[in-house]
């Protein structure tokens, strides 16, 4: 029965943030592209509810600067200082609430991952594409890229497992308190998180 109701908390929610947040919306618009340039919105295609491929909004954080060889440097080099602000502060997620509103994605759920990952999960991992994908999720209001992928899995299928009001709520106060302080940006030697390579 919640799940019912959670998608329409998803829409008057996410809706009423657009609104408000609209001014906030053209500000950060406009630094991305004064800073990094253009397109101020970053596009990638991510697996969602059941594995559908949908394609996911966020501000983007990094530049495209390449090596004289033509080749696009690795994302510590790409990362500038006002990328990291973004990313601390999560504020490059905002563009993800229109994929809410469309229903790409919930408030909270696993996170939506890169889709070459998919032909990695094993039958288990592949269950936290049960639910729809999340703007904040178990994993990251526990941890966020400091913990292993193998305890990221084990979180969101106990998600998709426990999914209730009640979670949600727990997930985006605990969220807000990671966020604030700053928790988990980064795992121990990358600038976000490593790449995922499948089970052993």
């Amino acid at each position: 029965m919640y799940k019912g109701i959670k998608r329409l908390l998803d829409v008057v929610l996410s809706l009423s943030l657009i609104v408000v947040l609209s001014p906030l919306y053209i500000v950060l618009y406009v630094l991305v592209v004064c800073k990094l340039g253009k397109p101020a919105i970053f596009k990638q295609e991510r697996p969602g509810y059941k594995g559908k491929i949908f394609t996911m909004y966020k501000f983007r954080s990094m530049t495209d600067e390449k090596d004289a060889n033509g080749n696009v440097l690795s994302d510590e080099e790409r990362l500038t200082p006002f990328g990291k602000r973004l990313r601390s502060t999560s504020l490059d997620e905002l563009p993800e609430l229109f994929n809410i509103l469309k229903g790409d994605m919930s408030f909270v759920g696993p996170r939506p991952l890169l889709v070459s990952y998919l032909e990695l999960y094993n039958e288990e991992q592949m269950r936290r594409h049960d639910v729809r994908p999340g703007l904040t999720g178990l994993a990251q209001a526990n941890g966020r890229n400091a913990i292993s992928w193998q305890e990221k899995f084990a979180y969101d299928v106990y998600y998709v497992d426990h999914i209730s009001f009640i979670m949600d709520v727990k997930v985006c106060l605990k969220t807000i308190k990671v966020v604030f302080q700053k928790d988990g940006i980064s795992a121990s030697e990358h600038v976000t998180m490593e790449p995922f390579r499948g089970n052993e």
